[in-house]
């Protein structure tokens, strides 16, 4: 009998598709990539039209040992990596790491890991697609071109270990620039004002908010609001108008690879590389009660909504069965339109909709559990009706302003009886139903509320996510690496779900804006994004984005080289005296940014934390404010004296106090800033 081989990325994913086939396939697993450019050189042979120059990885060695013994067992070969460019390189360094014969060799995709999926791409087997392979390859050589490149600068210029990549430098850039908004924002005073009206035979207070006079209109300072209140007292109240209506709340998409990591950021709180490992296990196959080794959702990297027929179909039979055929949506659901989609996978989902969550919750761990059933519901709830809501919204004039309120009921839940989160829950305000025009309301206490306007606020994994794909930077393989990367290379630090530019970062983040613009333009990244794509539909040629690519970073990498070279960055001698040996101590740079060090290394090894000062005296203490950072390296200015005084702020305090108040100036962008809010001093920045 014919014996058949299939060759995957995972052993996991093998031990699911083996429980498919009969006797005559053997299924066994590469453990991702073989091949790959040397770690230790740039790889590219420039003098032979860029060409790469790939290697056996390390360890890898035995394993293809391994799979030549059973190439040459077999009688037919089909490569059946990931259903994306990367799984499709895959397979070709595997074709040419094992020397596969290509009159016996064919690659197979698919988007799940079911019986029919598997059995259905074995009989629309293909040749390796090497518009895919080139555009993975054209991605890789820019990759090392700006990696090998730049780094060895970053080492120059702040410390060894360091390193720019084309992504995660853009990246880095985006998270600065907010950071720089967040800094120069100047907050505004704003007023608002709630009242309780009474109403007769009616014991609930009716609360409605001030709005205007009676067009809307902003209150911006204590002297307008004591004015209001001024008009209205001893006012009389009616209800001028009452306005009811419909709305309704169309069903959620299903999940691609971006929306899934930003959902389970704000509800799972997990990061996107948590995200992505946990999916990737549901994908190549779970130990189910019952069912054996089976594939629980479909391929994770994917930008694109689309639903099979076949799964659209079964979808749909299972929502007619247990939540009623009315609540089926008409057509195929709502669409994402907009950019274009790569690779034409479908969308994140359950590849059999009948295992609901709580049938399989005790084969799954705690997380596993959580995200499947995320993915579930989202996948259910795209194919079912709108949820409909019955609004009323009320005026309420009196003494020349006006009051507004407004509810809101769910008379038909549609797909919000399957897929919906704490905040999306409403309340009617149930007085509301039972007022009619021209009412006369009695005011009970009126409530003035004073604040500030906020800064924007600082990205989290999930909103960088949301801005990297909106700005056509990366791909959805991408995102959780770069993430990760700007992480651990400690360029920001994660406090909560906040995302903040370290110190470190800000220095990496100077360098590259000043030296490579280009390289850190969201733009030009968001071009060469398309050009890529157009590598893999086979409209550009991928040696052609390289050589235009290199003669503008090779001439960029030569005159930051001597710029550099020019700086000499000494360790900065301070008054600090050494209590080992005497010497005066220097500023050194270390994974968590400066601190200080004997000159004497090796035979004094004395270290201290070092703490910039900045020139400013403590208005509490009179101590030093000096620059600190949090344990996760995010930067802020404090008293040195700390903990006995509490001072601290994240803004960068100024050598002026404020003229009004006496409080410290904050910098903000051109401007100084009282540091109390409601004192709302603000001037021009001396030389500004």
């Amino acid at each position: 009998m014919a014996k058949n081989l299939i060759i995957v990325e995972s052993p996991a994913k093998s031990k699911t598709i083996k429980k498919f086939l009969g006797k005559n396939y053997e299924v066994v697993a590469s453990n991702g990539h073989v091949r790959d450019m040397p770690k230790s050189q740039m790889g590219i042979d420039f003098d032979n039209d860029f060409e790469p120059h790939y290697i056996t990885i390390r360890g890898k060695g035995e394993l293809l040992a391994g799979l030549r013994k059973e190439v040459k067992k077999a009688d037919r070969i089909y490569l059946a990596t990931d259903p994306d460019r990367e799984g499709e390189a895959i397979s070709w360094h595997l074709c040419q790491a094992l020397k596969l014969d290509p009159g016996k060799t064919s690659r197979i995709t698919f988007n799940e890991i079911t019986k029919n999926a598997v059995k259905q791409s074995i009989k629309q087997s293909r040749e390796i697609d090497m518009d895919l392979v080139d555009a993975q390859q054209a991605r890789r050589v820019l990759d090392r071109m700006v990696g090998y490149s730049i780094s060895p600068l970053l080492w120059q210029k702040v410390k060894r270990g360091l390193s720019a990549g084309r992504v995660q430098s853009v990246a880095l850039r985006i998270i600065a620039d907010r950071e720089a908004q967040i800094d120069a924002f100047i907050p505004s005073e704003y007023w608002t004002l709630e009242a309780q009206f009474s109403i007769k035979g009616i014991k609930k207070p009716l609360v409605a908010k001030y709005y205007g006079n009676p067009e809307k209109r902003e209150i911006s300072s204590k002297e307008e609001i004591d004015r209001i209140m001024a008009e209205l007292e001893g006012a009389d109240y009616r209800v001028s108008d009452i306005k009811k209506g419909e709305r309704t709340r169309k069903p959620p998409v299903p999940f691609t690879t971006s929306t899934l990591q930003q959902e389970c950021s704000k509800h799972l709180n997990f990061a996107t590389r948590k995200t992505m490992q946990i999916a990737q296990q549901l994908y190549e196959g779970v130990q189910v009660k019952g069912h054996g080794t089976i594939g629980l959702i479909t391929y994770l990297r994917t930008d694109s909504t689309r639903i099979s027929e076949e799964a659209d179909a079964a979808c749909r039979a299972f929502i007619s069965e247990n939540y009623g055929e009315e609540n089926l949506i008409e057509g195929k659901g709502t669409v994402k339109n907009g950019k274009k989609i790569q690779d034409a996978h479908e969308a994140i989902r359950p590849t059999y909709v009948e295992l609901t969550p709580v049938q399989i919750k005790e084969s799954l761990t705690r997380d596993q559990f959580r995200l499947y059933q995320l993915i579930w519901k989202r996948f259910v709830a795209s194919r079912m009706h709108s949820a409909k809501y019955e609004t009323i919204s009320v005026k309420i004039d009196g003494g020349g302003h006006r009051f507004t309120s407004a509810g809101s009921k769910l008379v038909m839940p549609g797909f919000m009886a399957v897929y919906q989160h704490g905040e999306d829950k409403e309340e009617a305000n149930a007085v509301l139903g039972r007022l009619k025009k021209d009412s006369e309301l009695t005011a009970g206490e009126l409530r003035e509320e004073q604040h500030f306007t906020q800064p924007p606020a600082h990205y989290t994994e999930a909103s960088l996510v949301k801005a990297l794909e909106e700005l056509g930077i990366g791909r959805p393989s991408t995102y959780a690496p770069t993430i990760s990367t700007l992480i651990s290379r400690r360029y920001v630090a994660k406090e909560q779900k906040n995302l903040y530019l370290s110190e470190l970062g800000d220095i990496v983040n100077q360098i590259m804006v000043s030296a490579f613009p280009s390289i850190v333009d969201v733009n030009f990244t968001a071009t060469m994004e398309a050009l890529l794509d157009g590598v893999a539909d086979g409209s550009v040629e991928w040696k052609t984005i390289i050589r235009n690519f290199y003669p503008d970073l090779e001439t960029a990498v030569n005159q930051a080289e001597d710029a550099l070279e020019k700086i000499e960055i000494e360790d900065e001698v301070t008054d600090v005296v050494c209590e080992h040996c005497g010497r005066n101590m220097v500023i050194k740079y270390g994974p968590h940014g400066k601190f200080l060090a004997c000159p004497g290394f090796p035979e004094c090894r004395n270290t201290k934390p070092y703490y910039e000062k900045i020139g400013v005296q403590c208005p509490k203490c009179g101590g030093d404010i000096v620059i600190k950072k949090t344990q996760k390296g995010r930067r802020y200015y404090g008293c040195v004296n700390n903990p006995d005084c509490d001072v601290m702020t994240w803004q960068k305090p100024s050598a002026e106090k404020c003229p009004k108040c006496g409080s410290m100036l904050l910098e903000k962008g051109n401007k100084l800033a009282c540091m109390d809010p409601a004192c709302g001093y603000l001037s021009k920045k001396p030389n500004s």
